[in-house]
């Protein structure tokens, strides 16, 4: 369910974003609580949600997708240099007292909708059918549970041609890691074939109500055009297969998803890869080089982690 506010003056972008008083107050308004089994822990400090405006670069008129906005606190920030703001809540309840925070703001449209599942490049061009695709940028505090989905299905779908998100630490890590880090994984790959993504800076827990058991980063990432010929649905399907099974050899996981072993060691050997290599001692380069060798076939597809 998609609603546009109507035209007229926003008073959140005067009253500024929630902060601890006014977060709890309009919980026990809407007889809410945070769930922490969602990871629900709200931002309650100001200066925290304008940093991450400010670092994420968003100029006026700018098209901004968040996704999980919560109270709004950073939908707020958000206005207050004159975004456009397309925001998707899954949760009913919040949904509703963000309208209370937003008011009649005509430059926010608020979509009560999983944002694995609702239609989001509708809903961009929806607000804005005079920008080319991909315009907007993500900016959010991303639910926990589904970070590295919601990222990789906005660059997989060309929806943005940035982001700048708050993670949890660990997810950040993950994103970010290269060959060597002991949270290099699959979903490196992925991000590393996507974009080109850093961790801007850390977040303290003390920002947040209530205080989460774990640390939070901003992660900045640029989507980048694909430059190589084979299909890089194709490379991230090799990369599933051979992540699939972490502790096993690179080749008996690729001959358990069904190649033939003379075809991996052949691919191995001609990308001068020691046959005994495992997945997670390969950069994004090998893989593409593996999946040229081993060619066309290979996987049961791609799937977002």
């Amino acid at each position: 369910m998609s609603e546009r506010r109507a035209a007229g003056d926003h008073p959140a972008a005067g009253a500024g974003p929630p902060g601890l008083a006014r977060t709890r107050a309009l919980l026990a308004h809407h007889g809410l609580a945070p769930r922490r089994r969602d990871g629900q822990n709200f931002v309650v400090d100001p200066n925290t949600v304008r940093k991450i405006v400010r670092d994420a670069g968003v100029a006026p008129d700018d098209l901004v997708l968040e996704v999980g906005p919560g109270l709004g606190a950073l939908t707020v920030a958000l206005r207050e240099v004159g975004a456009r703001v397309v925001a998707v809540e899954l949760d009913g309840g919040l949904v509703r007292a963000l309208h209370e925070v937003l008011g009649d703001d005509p430059g926010v449209t608020v979509i009560h909708a999983d944002a694995l599942r609702t239609d989001l490049a509708a809903a961009l061009a929806a607000v804005a059918p005079d920008v080319p695709e991909p315009a907007a940028t993500l900016v959010a505090n991303l639910p926990y549970d589904a970070a590295t989905p919601i990222l990789l299905r906005c660059l997989r779908e060309g929806l943005v041609r940035r982001a700048h998100v708050m993670v949890q630490r660990e997810v950040g890590e993950r994103w970010t890691a290269d060959v060597g880090h002991p949270r290099y994984g699959a979903v490196s790959v992925k991000v590393a074939a996507l974009g080109q993504a850093r961790i801007a800076g850390r977040v303290g827990r003390q920002v947040f109500w209530p205080v989460p058991s774990v640390d939070s980063v901003t992660v900045d990432l640029r989507a980048q055009p694909w430059p190589h010929a084979i299909d890089r649905e194709a490379v991230l399907a090799l990369v599933d297969e051979g992540f699939a099974a972490r502790r096993k050899r690179l080749a008996n996981a690729l001959v358990a998803a069904g190649a033939a072993r003379e075809r991996v060691d052949a691919a191995l050997a001609a990308c001068g890869l020691d046959p005994d290599v495992r997945a997670e001692r390969l950069a994004l380069p090998e893989w593409v080089r593996l999946a040229e060798a081993l060619g066309p076939g290979l996987g049961r597809g791609s799937q977002a982690e």
